[in-house]
């Protein structure tokens, strides 16, 4: 490896190639670490029964004002801008109007009183009618959003991405992932499988430690998740911990997939969209035959998603299979085999789905986000005031790192390459 570069970026998700990006453009010399053997973090497309499916991100949020638009265009990959399914009703033969019209004005309603809840408690669960016969609807739905049950939600967080987002929702027909992973620039040199063990202050900038060796750099831009950013793999240096305690206040949730192979031609409409059980806050949404490809993709969040976590794939299997029958008839088990479920939370590399700030700590984020004595810079979509938990909110927090990494080193070669000398920047609050 080489000794000396600009900056070493920690972590190749859409965080780390947002930051490379904007480094390679500004002729920056750069090394991408990355502790996995890909490219990409929680944005990963695989080949799955010949379609290329995204285990993690898989929708062009706010996509009117998303990065990855731009980029995904510069690169010759499709965009499709039609409304997603789910945007539309898909009824099973189980399905009631009345029932799911009421569900989403519930779930509505809670929104509404959350702007009460933000000036008291701060906790999403507040906003819940007590009793309410869709309570179960709500939390099933607030954990596709945050991964965590609304005892655990910020309602100032909540509202701050609510209220940002454009309700805009487009997708990559060849994957989500494969355009992250395509996406970082030549110049940037890469090593995967490169887990950093520790980070120390130099006289003159850093030192990242590896099992391969040590490398320096001027500066370094720390991209990984809040749940190794909280625990106690990596090493920083020594004032980091204000770092650290924002990171644990914004921990990951629980978010997961399960893809289903349809063996039956027949059996579904194409490109269309169903939802569980109303009265289970483990329901899973349900993507059917996407791009009208033979497959169902099931998405659980919060408790849902804990069932895969707790009590493995064949649990989430049998669970989501007895969803869809209760749907769709009981001729649907004959119609349909597991293919594959994802795991995050059991990652060691990444920890969980997506951050979400806990009641009262939605500051956290800003705190996070801030440089560390002008050599150390963070970033990922905890970073993010209100496109956290996205794919461009994290390219968006690369690029603000790295702009602030090479103020910083412009600064530093005007005082003739010294690093001032101070007390650790510790974030206010």
């Amino acid at each position: 490896m080489h000794s000396e570069y600009d900056v070493i970026i920690v972590g190749g998700g859409a965080a780390g190639i947002g930051a490379a990006r904007r480094l390679a453009a500004n002729d920056a010399s750069a090394l991408l670490l990355e502790a996995s053997s890909r490219l990409g973090g929680r944005a990963f497309t695989q080949d799955l029964g010949g379609h290329p499916l995204d285990l993690g991100c898989e929708w062009l949020h706010s996509g009117d004002r998303n990065a990855w638009v731009g980029i995904a265009e510069a690169s010759g990959f499709p965009v499709d801008r039609n409304d997603p399914p789910w945007a539309k009703a898909h009824p099973g033969i189980a399905w009631s109007e009345d029932d799911e019209e009421a569900a989403r004005k519930a779930f509505g309603n809670w929104e509404e009183r959350l702007r009460v809840v933000a000036q008291a408690s701060d906790r999403a669960s507040d906003a819940m009618e007590p009793g309410g016969e869709w309570n179960p609807y709500v939390r099933a739905i607030a954990g596709f959003m945050s991964g965590v049950a609304p005892e655990a939600v910020s309602a100032t967080d909540y509202l701050a991405y609510d209220d940002a987002s454009t309700g805009k929702n487009w997708n990559l027909p060849l994957g989500y992932g494969t355009l992250v992973a395509a996406s970082l620039p030549p110049s940037v040199t890469l090593r995967l499988a490169t887990p950093v063990e520790q980070i120390d202050l130099t006289a003159d900038g850093v030192a990242v430690s590896t099992r391969a060796g040590t490398i320096r750099a001027k500066a370094a831009i720390l991209t990984v998740s809040t749940a190794v950013l909280a625990g106690d793999a990596l090493r920083l240096p020594p004032g980091t911990e204000p770092w650290r305690e924002a990171a644990a206040a914004l921990p990951l949730g629980c978010n997961e997939k399960v893809f289903l192979e349809i063996t039956r031609e027949s059996a579904f409409e194409p490109d269309s969209h169903a939802y569980g059980n109303l009265r289970d806050a483990r329901s899973a949404a349900y993507s059917i035959r996407p791009n009208g490809w033979p497959v169902i993709e099931a998405f659980l969040g919060g408790e849902g998603a804990r069932i895969l976590d707790d009590e493995g794939p064949a649990a989430m299997f049998a669970f989501v299979s007895a969803e869809l029958t209760g749907l769709f008839g009981g001729d649907v088990a004959s119609a349909v085999r597991p293919l594959a479920a994802t795991s995050w939370s059991q990652m060691a590399s990444i920890g969980g789905a997506y951050s979400c700030a806990l009641p009262g700590q939605s500051s956290a984020r800003a705190r996070l986000a801030r440089p560390f004595e002008e050599r150390l810079f963070f970033a990922g979509e905890a970073t993010h005031p209100f496109d956290f938990t996205t794919a461009h909110g994290a390219h968006d927090s690369g690029q603000r790192a790295a702009d602030e990494a090479l103020a910083a080193l412009r600064d530093r070669d005007r005082q003739g390459g010294r690093v001032a000398s101070a007390e650790p920047t510790r974030p206010a609050g």
